[in-house]
């Protein structure tokens, strides 16, 4: 009876299995989000990436790039997160966060955002605001977000048993300066759930430079 054991081919699946799920672990999942204004539609719009990135604890990494997509000069002054309430409570009750980003105009601060009064004084946990005021509702629009530009966030903090879905379909994006004449201002939501997740295209590269790298050695194997 032959011997079908084969202690090299079996290694080499195992290695192939291994790259396969590292690298999906690996892969960072980048939540596209459309931002439309509550009060203007169309006037007031913006784009989000956003990826969070579980730790240990509870603890975890947000982050996001925004880019303004609204027309004339409309301008963003406040990023802000009412995250999901936890459990049976009214609230998230989460505390204790810290952010950073790549736009100097912007100030963290961890609750302390005032109310949301568009959306039932919706309680901001965290967020970034433009300006002196450290107040979602105020902020400085010449320090805002132009159309067309864009801007990068962090935070990390403990988001608890949060999923990645819903933190960031709880941003609220304050406008200044909508419409034609700049007269208006506005907050703007979530249009619709997150939708697929888009893997990152270096994290890509990663897993198919990997499985590669597998593929290349075992058919090495096979011709020797």
């Amino acid at each position: 009876m032959p011997h079908l054991f084969h202690p090299r081919k079996f290694f080499l699946a195992c290695l192939a299995f291994a790259a396969l799920c590292i690298g999906n672990t690996l892969i960072a999942k980048a939540i596209p989000v459309s931002i439309v204004g509550n009060a203007n539609g169309s006037l007031a719009t913006a784009t989000v990436d956003c990826t969070f990135i579980p730790g240990m604890g509870g603890s975890g990494t947000l982050n996001f790039t925004i880019t303004n997509t609204s027309p004339f000069d409309a301008r963003i002054t406040g990023i802000g997160f009412d995250l999901p309430p936890v459990g049976n409570a009214s609230s998230s009750g989460l505390n204790g966060f810290s952010g950073s980003s790549n736009n100097p105009n912007f100030t963290f601060s961890d609750a302390a955002l005032g109310n949301v009064p568009q959306f039932n004084n919706a309680v901001l946990d965290f967020g970034f605001t433009t300006g002196n005021s450290g107040n979602f509702n105020g902020g400085s629009p010449n320090d805002g977000i132009a159309p067309g530009a864009m801007s990068t966030f962090t935070v990390t903090g403990p988001f608890g048993n949060l999923t990645e879905s819903q933190i960031c379909n709880s941003i609220f994006v304050r406008f200044q300066r909508v419409g034609a004449n700049g007269e208006g201002s506005d907050v703007g939501v979530p249009t619709t759930p997150p939708q697929t997740p888009i893997p990152e295209p270096a994290t890509m590269l990663l897993l198919g430079t990997g499985l590669a790298g597998v593929a290349a050695r075992i058919r090495r194997r096979r011709e020797s």
